[in-house]
């Protein structure tokens, strides 16, 4: 028996208004992820890639089109249904890895387990628990500033997955990292995709982080191909 899907994405466009004239990025795209699946999504710069992922997320909304994660409608949910909802179910990884400067890595991976009401105890343990799975047990304690590329993007992935969600949203995970430094995060994604039986949507223009994926879907005049 085949089993819902747990993206599903129907009719799906997004029109920004310029001042002189509209701007289509894609119009009535259609997407289905399955349940634990790993999907990139590439195409050409501009083409609406991270449109896409945002719209996925709930960081943008719709122009029209319905956006789906399990029976949680995200284009038809309030801003504080739906600040839980990410909170809870949805990871993000952005190219930068967006940690807050002042704080220690185990505090920035913290952050989203306080935010949900988790006591200060639990989140430490909890945090500290995932930074050494991704390799950062005797980084801990040190700032952003004090981390290398590739250790602020493993603190940052650890910090999407705290929560325990259910979608890893990935835009371009490795795009601000060397080779080396970014086979070894991508090799710490598929670990933490298969350990926490994680849905994954990753953005690249890296083929080696596609061709690793389930599927690779490309974005092209604002439609979506199977590639």
């Amino acid at each position: 028996m085949k089993t819902e899907p747990l993206v599903q994405v129907r009719n799906l466009t997004r029109i920004y208004e310029g001042r002189v004239e509209q701007v289509t990025v894609f119009r009535n795209l259609d997407m289905d992820v399955a349940r634990g699946e790993m999907v990139a999504v590439v195409g050409a710069s501009g083409a609406g890639k991270s449109t896409l992922l945002h719209l996925i997320g709930g960081l943008d909304r719709a122009t029209s089109g319905s956006v789906k994660i399990g029976e949680f409608d995200i284009t038809k949910s309030g801003e504080l249904d739906l600040a839980s909802f990410r909170n809870r179910r949805i990871g993000f990884v952005f190219q930068f890895h967006h940690l807050l400067p002042e704080f220690s890595a185990l505090e920035n991976v913290m952050m989203p387990l306080l935010i949900s009401g988790r006591s200060k105890r639990d989140a430490a343990i909890k945090a500290a628990e995932l930074l050494q799975r991704a390799g950062l047990k005797d980084r801990i304690d040190h700032r952003p500033g004090e981390l290398s590329g590739g250790e602020q993007q493993r603190a940052s992935i650890a910090r999407a997955l705290v929560c325990g969600p259910q979608l890893l949203l990935a835009d371009e995970p490795t795009g601000n990292l060397d080779q080396r430094t970014g086979q070894d995060v991508l090799r710490l994604i598929q670990k933490l995709q298969v350990e926490e039986h994680l849905t994954a949507i990753i953005v690249t223009h890296n083929e080696t982080i596609a061709s690793s994926c389930d599927r690779i879907l490309r974005l092209e005049d604002g439609r979506l191909l199977q590639d």
